[in-house]
């Protein structure tokens, strides 16, 4: 069995992966809350 060395792992994929998930939630999360602000104004 092979041993663990300590950050020899390339994550580069990883990392896209995740800051691609962060951008989709970031922009998920804006466009929720400007739709409440739209029906709170139409709403009036």
């Amino acid at each position: 069995m092979a041993e663990h060395k300590h950050g020899e792992m390339d994550i580069s994929v990883q990392e896209k992966t995740f800051a691609g998930f962060i951008s989709m939630v970031t922009k998920g999360t804006i466009i929720c809350i400007l739709v409440l602000i739209f029906i709170a104004l139409v709403n009036g």
